[in-house]
């Protein structure tokens, strides 16, 4: 039962860093948009967050993703008179992301995955080679 266990709770670490890698690719494709109108605000960064639950079938703590949240961090802002989304004073809103961060935030998320996959193969191959004592 401790190897089901375990691969429960690899995979529910895979399930919520997918979505953390989701809400993280939303932020990268967005990162240049501006508002839909003169003066509005543009797409606002979200932060994926992690919640505990329990899962009593197999009477494991494992993790899955929160509510997704907003940035309330100001908007970028930069002076293009020219650009449709200007405001009277000539300046534009762009998002609130950092490109750099979100790609770091990323990586962090891939290697967490990564993590994962060799939780779940490293409990496989524990699986097979108790098979394999059994057999013998």
């Amino acid at each position: 039962m401790d190897f089901l266990r375990s691969i429960a709770i690899a995979a529910s670490g895979l399930r919520a860093q997918a979505g953390r890698m989701r809400v993280i690719s939303e932020n990268i494709a967005n990162a240049d948009s501006t508002a839909p109108a003169p003066g509005a605000d543009p797409f606002r960064r979200k932060i994926a967050t992690f919640r505990s639950e329990v899962d009593r079938a197999l009477d494991a703590r494992v993790v899955a993703l929160g509510p997704v949240r907003t940035d309330p961090s100001d908007f970028r802002v930069k002076h293009e008179p020219g650009h449709p989304a200007a405001d009277a004073g000539g300046n534009v809103k762009y998002p609130n992301i950092n490109p750099l961060i979100e790609m770091t935030d990323m990586r962090e998320a891939q290697r967490s995955y990564e993590a994962n996959i060799n939780v779940i193969g490293a409990t496989r191959r524990m699986i097979q080679r108790t098979l394999d004592i059994l057999k013998a």
